[in-house]
């Protein structure tokens, strides 16, 4: 005790000061908060491909309940416009495991993946239900995992839409934008996914079809099943293929 005493004491003459025990900082608190892990791995700094996760309910004009697992729209428009300007970024890599939600919202993130630029490939990861069907179709190339579904259903609406009652006639716009966003993005036909769309005794209660993994690639509606591997081989091919076309171009 003495000794130790003794010890500060000249570690305090000398300007020593006493060794204090360092605290988490408030960045490692929060890996182990959101993540449960404290090693998180980080993209390289010459990795020329974005992630893009699409988790949950996407949620559009109206906020959901605090504890639904949401993708927010007005998140993920800027990051879409920062990707197409960022020369560093080269493809997209867009992860889907979504039940669907605000239509207009999802339409509106198709449209902008479906007007990038860069080359783009979906996986389709557990499911990706409703309106993420367009999210999913709207890459230039696209995987699912062989035990992931694909729900299809007519539009369903409740409630009020820009403060007037859901007519008949809107309900069929806004479906035939959906059908043709997806027949224009996917090998699958008009009839075909209308088929689906409208099938009964498929699901409980409601008309519509699942389709899952190899069943989604046989209809035209994705293009191959397959995981993380696969497509992140695809898509470096197509960033390849994009760069030699446009060195021949300036050539």
């Amino acid at each position: 005790m003495n000794n130790d005493v003794q010890k500060n004491d000249a570690d305090q003459q000398e300007g020593h000061e006493p060794q204090k025990e360092e605290k988490p900082s408030s960045t490692l608190i929060e890996k182990i908060q959101q993540l449960g892990q404290t090693n998180v791995p980080q993209l390289s700094a010459d990795s020329r491909i974005h992630c893009l996760t699409i988790i949950g309910q996407i949620e559009g004009h109206l906020a959901l309940p605090p504890q639904n697992k949401t993708t927010k729209y007005e998140h993920l428009l800027p990051q879409l416009v920062a990707i197409e300007q960022n020369p560093k970024i080269e493809g997209v890599l867009i992860i889907l495991n979504t039940v669907g939600g605000d239509v207009e919202a999802g339409l509106a993130i198709s449209e902008m993946i479906a007007s990038i630029s860069k080359p783009t490939v979906s996986i389709v990861l557990g499911g990706g239900h409703s309106i993420g069907v367009p999210i999913a179709v709207s890459c230039d190339y696209s995987f699912i995992a062989e035990t992931a579904t694909m729900t299809i259903h007519p539009i369903r609406l409740t409630g009020l839409v820009i403060g007037v009652p859901a007519t008949f006639e809107y309900l069929d716009k806004m479906q035939e934008r959906v059908v043709n966003f997806v027949t224009k993005h996917s090998k699958i036909t008009e009839e075909t996914f209308k088929d689906l769309m409208f099938a009964k005794g498929n699901l409980t209660r409601d008309i519509g079809t699942n389709v899952i993994g190899i069943d989604a690639v046989k209809s035209g509606l994705i293009d191959e099943v397959g995981g993380l591997g696969p497509a992140m081989k695809k898509l470096n091919e197509m960033i390849d293929l994009q760069k030699e076309n446009n060195e021949g171009l300036i050539q």
